[in-house]
């Protein structure tokens, strides 16, 4: 094995040379990076990721970036790491973003709050859903008929009248038909049929 006198100021410059000098050992190993994970860490990258002009892409479907940081974040989905982890709980998230979010559910903090009314929420996309109670706005609309509607899932519900699609939920024992789970919930409770003799 040939020894390394190499020396560089960035760290990710020694990694990259023992990835392509993989004859060379390092005999001081000041940098510490020989059998780390930084150089693991290079090593996976590098499988699962092709670069070449300029954009990162993942080699195991088909998202593309330029910028690195957005590819490790994307890559979190294929290899199941959660780096951010809850204080209160064993929870576990991929985005620090995720975990803000969930931790509120321990704090009870509420930080999204209405101005017309007063009401809070833990995530700013639930107050813009509330505030289209005030304002009335219904920016999904059937492309059959017309309506419109202020959440896209009643949007996805009211097409199934225009597909045919049948409801994909039934209360068993007396076949009645529902379009959604919790409405199949409230009926299964005072189902006469449910009941037995």
């Amino acid at each position: 094995m040939l020894s390394c006198n190499f020396l560089a100021s960035a760290a990710n410059l020694l990694v990259r040379l023992a990835l392509q000098s993989s004859s060379i050992q390092c005999e001081t190993r000041p940098c510490g990076l020989a059998g780390s994970s930084s150089v693991a860490s290079l090593v996976e990258y590098e499988s699962l990721v092709s670069f070449q002009d300029g954009l990162h892409s993942c080699q195991q479907c088909t998202y593309v970036t330029s910028e690195k940081r957005d590819m490790n974040r994307h890559l979190r989905k294929h290899t199941g790491e959660r780096p951010f982890q809850c204080q209160f709980c064993p929870a576990g998230f991929d985005r620090n973003s995720n975990l803000e979010k969930h931790i509120r559910t321990h704090t009870g903090e509420r930080p999204y709050s209405c101005d017309q009314c007063g009401a809070s929420f833990t995530q700013k996309g639930n107050l813009t859903l509330h505030m289209r109670t005030h304002t009335g706005e219904r920016p999904f609309s059937c492309p059959h008929c017309n309506t419109f509607f202020a959440r896209k899932y009643r949007l996805v519900l009211h097409m199934r009248t225009h597909t045919g699609e049948r409801p994909p939920f039934y209360c068993i024992p007396c076949n009645r038909p529902f379009k959604q789970k919790q409405h199949l919930i409230q009926h299964m409770s005072r189902c006469t049929a449910n009941k037995g003799p």
